[in-house]
């Protein structure tokens, strides 16, 4: 069966829970199933290496993984308007990915979270596009149709799934964000099935 990466970074949960709500939407697509990752921390000074699988939530993502999947789904926390510095990382050191065309020809979409209705969800949502057009990724976001998207009071947006976590930092999506998140992953995972068939 056909994986959907759903591949984020994740600070204080609330991405990693709108990657849930994501793979519950790949996962209501025929022949198509999620598959969870999620990249290390990284630090200006560091003392060991990091465990090669996290105490809890998603495995490491690892190169096979790009190779492997049928579609991507990239998430993280919005760090001024961009995403944050371990997902950055991980993408920086994907070259080889890029010069073999890894990821040519996949569907992918992007996803977010802020702790501020304007803290630049739609801005991270558009950087976080730009390595994915040069990896000649397929980008599908969410269209009008999904209804939600016009009267959520919370995230969500064309460019892209997003929760706003507010100034109590809540990791729980609102129901519009969930079921815009799901959406996504249906419109991913329906093209990923449209694309290999």
């Amino acid at each position: 069966m056909p994986d959907i990466l759903v591949l984020y970074y994740s600070r204080n949960g609330s991405v990693a829970r709108l990657a849930k709500q994501i793979a519950r939407g790949v996962g209501e697509v025929e022949g198509m199933q999620a598959r969870l990752r999620t990249v290390p921390p990284v630090a200006s000074i560091t003392q060991q290496a990091a465990p090669p699988v996290p105490e809890d939530g998603a495995p490491y993502v690892e190169r096979v993984d790009l190779a492997e999947c049928a579609g991507l789904l990239l998430g993280s926390p919005t760090r001024f308007g961009n995403m944050a510095a371990p997902l950055k990382h991980f993408l920086d050191g994907l070259g080889a990915e890029w010069a073999s065309g890894t990821l040519v020809g996949k569907p992918a979409g992007v996803f977010t979270s802020t702790a501020t209705q304007h803290g630049g969800q739609e801005a991270t949502l558009l950087t976080m596009l730009v390595p994915l057009l040069h990896h000649g990724c397929v980008i599908a976001g969410i269209p009008y149709t999904e209804p939600a998207l016009t009267t959520t009071r919370g995230g969500g947006t064309p460019y892209g799934a997003s929760h706003v976590a507010g100034q109590q930092d809540d990791p729980q999506p609102t129901e519009d964000e969930a079921v815009l998140a799901r959406a996504l992953g249906r419109r991913i995972a329906t093209l990923a099935a449209k694309l290999g068939a």
